[in-house]
């Protein structure tokens, strides 16, 4: 048994989804209120102990095991879930090796550290007299005491050695005070003093709601800086941290989107008033770790700027980061039919937000969540923005400031993906500068982007590990996973691993018959659904390495991974020309495999409301079990047209 299942054998589903959903016992299972959409009168969410299995027989229609409930509620991905779902089960990932059980006994007890300085600092606040003057700042700006305890606030003495004496005394060592940033090095290189005095203590915490860091704010009108950080450790990296996602990440994923703010305070601010997909960034530009890190939650983003900072070279900075780090990947589009084609473009939604002037978001927010709401939802496409802050101070009647704008703006034309909106936006342009549309058109073919090529369809042979390049990933996996569910699932994943190109060609052929592409909502294991998102954006490179996908799924998921590559070494090989379909009919075939489960438990389901005279779900499940039999024929028709050979043919493999 590998730690995959071993982690699904001791830890119950009931258990982990009652933490989130109120459960209802119905016969053998368990029902709820989806806790991944709203608006609905039926408890369509189902929980299934047997199979130890979940399933949404409403809006979402999702479904899938212990790991794929987790990741989806907390917007985490599989290794982040696998790590909190073997410590409660109380399953060792990986065998120790002295240097990294070291490495982790250090960062543990750094962790311990800061959660501990976080208690000393909230105390002082709460409890001690010297936290008085700053319980009153705290008054008039109107926090709560619920709002300051959720987010621990705390003071730090108007003392040179404070802290460093409180922790000494409690065994805790002056080389562990420095590791973790709490105090700083005195000139000879001695450790010296608390790095924080005087100030309002805000803990940072990481996605995980762990104590990472401090931020903290002067309280004396000469004090400066205004705002000191913990320094970078191996806890705190601030170009990889964005405050209050921790407590903000459920609801972004909820409302599909986030809206970044500039300070801790606007955060706070915002929590107390409603506003829960806020969260900061941290420094005066967004980072492409931190755009990265939302990425997982949401691809919609709200740039809530204050109206003098909205123009400044720091923000243009963190926006031009925002357009390389996840406009100009190639990622997996969805096409008008939900497919999946692979594109240079646009892959989020990226909107700005101006405040009014002299206005922060605690200012709006006082005047009602409303208030606050409408100047987010009328937030304005990033490509507007940059015309309003590229033009605004030149002089468009000019022929050199002209010259200023188009210089400024044909690049970011260039990086818009659809045709349409690319056109609307030359329109703007043209009109703004007064010039003939032809004269910009011209100008982008003078400097054409450079876009990703759409490869020809080639086949790859069947490949394994030994034939690619070593990577650490690869020559030393931690442990090594095997093929628990060696079914429909992985036939897909290993057919792609072992040729890249028929996953677009696959899910050419599924369009054509008026069908979905293969999707990560096609598969039930959660880790399969994560080694899918990666196959996305992996099958999608030039010359794609198998080295290259371990390392993008991780250590966690790195002995599954190999065991797909090596899938095929003992199978008798797919001719190539029927490759693509054979991928397609599996394809099909997981679906029919999928929906005929389903169908099995809504009849279960329908038949016990039944006897429990709870004919209103009853009702609703007779209406699911015909909706999903339409589809299962239109699944059978479309897999009878392309051919039965090619089940047949992998009937034969599996």
């Amino acid at each position: 048994m590998n730690e995959i299942d071993e982690v699904k054998a001791r830890l119950d589903i009931v258990d982990i989804v009652s933490s989130t959903v109120t459960l209802r016992k119905s016969g053998k299972n368990y029902s709820g209120f989806c806790p991944f959409h709203s608006n609905t009168k039926t408890p369509s969410f189902v929980v299934f102990p047997e199979t130890q299995t979940w399933r949404c027989f409403g809006a979402c229609a999702e479904g899938g095991d212990i790991f794929s409930f987790v990741m989806k509620r907390d917007g985490a991905d599989f290794k982040d879930v696998l790590e909190d779902l073997a410590r409660q089960a109380g399953v060792q990932l990986r065998a120790p090796s002295p240097q990294s059980e070291e490495e982790d006994k250090q960062r543990q007890k750094l962790l311990e550290l800061n959660a501990a300085a976080a208690d000393y600092f909230h105390k002082l606040l709460t409890a001690a007299p010297e936290g008085a003057q700053t319980r009153k700042y705290l008054a008039t700006r109107e926090l709560t005491s619920d709002t300051i305890a959720l987010f621990q606030l705390g003071y730090a003495k108007d003392e040179w050695e404070a802290l460093k004496r409180h922790f000494l005394d409690r065994g805790y060592t002056t080389d562990e005070l420095l590791a973790a940033g709490l105090i700083v090095e005195r000139d000879d290189g001695s450790p010296g003093y608390d790095r924080f005095r005087n100030r309002l203590i805000i803990p940072i915490r990481d996605a995980r709601g762990r104590v990472i860091g401090f931020g903290a704010r002067a309280l004396a009108a000469d004090q400066m800086p205004k705002y000191l950080n913990s320094p970078q450790s191996v806890l705190f990296d601030k170009s990889a941290t964005l405050y209050g996602l921790d407590l903000a990440k459920k609801h972004i994923r909820q409302v599909d989107r986030v809206v970044i703010v500039e300070g801790y305070m606007d955060v706070i601010q915002a929590h107390q008033h409603g506003a829960q997909n806020v969260v900061a960034q941290m420094g005066t530009a967004l980072t492409e770790q931190q755009l990265k890190i939302l990425k997982r939650t949401t691809g919609n983003f709200v740039l809530a700027l204050d109206a003098d900072t909205a123009g400044n070279s720091a923000t243009l900075r963190g926006i031009n980061i925002a357009r390389e780090a996840l406009d100009r990947e190639t990622v997996p589009v969805p096409t008008a039919r939900g497919l999946i084609r692979y594109e240079s473009r646009l892959n989020a939604d990226i909107r700005i937000a101006t405040l009014p002037p002299g206005k922060d978001p605690d200012d709006i927010l006082k005047d009602g969540l409303e208030a606050w709401q409408k100047i987010i939802d009328a937030a304005v496409p990033v490509i507007d923005f940059y015309f309003q802050t590229v033009t605004r101070n030149l002089d468009l009647n000019t022929a050199k400031d002209k010259s200023a704008a188009v210089h400024n703006l044909i690049p970011v034309l260039r990086d818009i993906g659809d045709p349409v909106e690319q056109q609307h936006y030359i329109q703007k342009l043209a009109r703004l500068i007064q010039v003939d549309e032809r004269t910009l058109i011209a100008e982008m073919k003078r400097q054409p982007k450079q876009p990703v090529p759409r490869r020809k369809p080639t086949v790859m042979p069947p490949v394994s590990l030994a034939q690619q390049p070593a990577s650490p990933a690869t020559t030393a996996p931690k442990f090594n996973n095997t093929l628990a569910d060696s079914g429909l699932e992985t036939y897909c994943l290993s057919l792609v691993v072992a040729h890249p190109p028929a996953l677009a060609a696959a899910n050419d052929i599924l369009e054509q018959q008026q069908m979905d592409g293969l999707g990560v909502n096609d598969f039930n294991r959660g880790s399969n659904k994560d080694i899918f998102r990666a196959m996305q954006l992996w099958t999608a490179a030039d010359n794609p390495q198998v080295s290259t996908l371990v390392d993008m799924v991780g250590e966690s998921l790195a002995g599954q991974l190999l065991s797909l590559a090596n899938f095929w070494q003992n199978r008798p090989p797919i001719p190539t020309e029927t490759i693509y379909k054979d991928l397609s009919i599996a394809i099909l075939r997981l679906r029919l495999h999928n929906v005929g489960e389903q169908i099995k438990e809504l009849r279960f389901l329908q038949r016990e409301a039944v006897e429990n005279n709870n004919f209103e779900s009853a009702r609703h499940y007779t209406a699911k079990v015909k909706e999903y039999s339409q589809y299962r024929k239109k699944l059978e028709h479309t897999r009878d047209a392309l051919s039965i050979t090619g089940k047949r043919r992998t009937e034969a493999v599996l």
